[in-house]
């Protein structure tokens, strides 16, 4: 049985993607589902959980979108900057940062921010308070947890500082050739790092030890994100060249270079990527039949050409002419800035 999947891009162009993956075939497939211009500046995060797929932009808004209804949820306002961060915990939560120094803890069953943060601790997210602060000397611009969560990662320009959870020491330092840009666990030991270029480097945070590296685009990787299959782990990269490409990688002691699955050329400049897999989907949406009609990769490069928004319908996807009178978008989370 086919794997039910979808890649989900954000661009510079302020549109976000979804893409359908057919997994039957040898050579997997990547198809256009939906497109999506609810944002008013570059995206520059994305996240998914089991049903929800949420975006953030320079325009300081998150976008929520149902993605088993295939149905636009609402925006959350409570950011004054950027959003750099997008981080599901479970299906419960989500946990949002900006360049406004906060970090919110939302509730997805009504989506309300339960808890908003000061940064820049770290904190026990079970009553919101400081666990631990670590003063790491540097301006961060990533952090990353280990599936086990024993240790995290900490990125600085194109360095990756490896840290121990019990001790908050660094047990080691990765070292980039340029300015990192991604990283994702493949599990709890193997750190997948894009950046500044087209090659994605694996190492071995114990050791740290380049295992693997390979040329994945034309051009520079912006983002990384990665899923298993039976026995292997699926690699998923996006890059300023347009593409999505995902790569076959057999998580074993000596790792050999990927292989590619398949990809799509999406005809736009890429800044992030989520892979939305979710655990079951309703009978009505089936990977042979996608719920949402969407543009395909050369409809949307002659879109981004346009001065027209694109949102996502139950049924079709519809281009609303800039000319017309807009409706006022639904804040689904708290409205007043705090």
């Amino acid at each position: 049985m086919a794997a039910v999947l979808e890649l989900v891009v954000g661009s510079y162009e302020q549109v976000t993607m979804g893409y359908r993956v057919n997994t039957d075939e040898k050579e997997w497939t990547a198809k256009a589902n939906f497109t999506n211009h609810a944002h008013m500046a570059s995206i520059t995060a994305v996240a998914a959980s089991e049903k929800f797929v949420v975006t953030g932009s320079k325009d300081e808004t998150i976008q929520v979108y149902d993605m088993k209804k295939r149905i636009e949820h609402g925006a959350l306002l409570h950011h004054d900057g950027t959003i750099t961060c997008l981080e599901f915990y479970d299906s419960t939560h989500l946990l949002s940062g900006g360049e406004d120094g906060l970090l919110c803890v939302w509730t997805t069953k009504k989506w309300e921010c339960l808890k908003t943060i000061k940064a820049h601790k770290t904190w026990n997210l079970v009553n919101g308070r400081s666990a631990f602060i670590k003063n790491i000397k540097q301006n961060a611009h990533i952090v990353k947890w280990s599936p086990d969560g024993d240790k995290y990662v900490v990125v600085v320009n194109g360095k990756v500082d490896v840290y121990n959870l019990e001790t908050a020491s660094v047990t080691g330092t990765i070292t980039n050739p340029k300015r990192i840009s991604s990283v994702k666990f493949l599990n709890n030991s193997i750190l997948a790092i894009a950046g500044d270029d087209e090659i994605v480097r694996m190492c071995d945070v114990g050791t740290e030890k380049l295992v693997c590296e390979f040329k994945a685009h034309e051009t520079r990787v912006k983002a990384v994100d990665s899923f298993m299959m039976e026995d292997y782990c699926v690699l998923v990269t996006a890059s300023n060249d347009g593409f999505i490409k995902m790569w076959k990688l057999h998580l074993k002691e000596e790792l050999e270079s990927p292989t590619l699955l398949g990809e799509v050329n999406t005809s736009a400049r890429l800044t992030c990527l989520a892979v939305w897999k979710p655990s079951s989907v309703p009978s009505s949406t089936s990977a042979e039949e996608p719920a949402a009609k969407a543009t395909t990769s050369q409809e949307l490069a002659r879109e981004l050409l346009k001065t027209k928004r694109v949102r996502i319908a139950t049924e079709e996807v519809i281009l609303e002419d800039e000319s017309k009178p807009k409706k006022k978008k639904e804040d689904v989370g708290k409205s007043n800035k705090k």
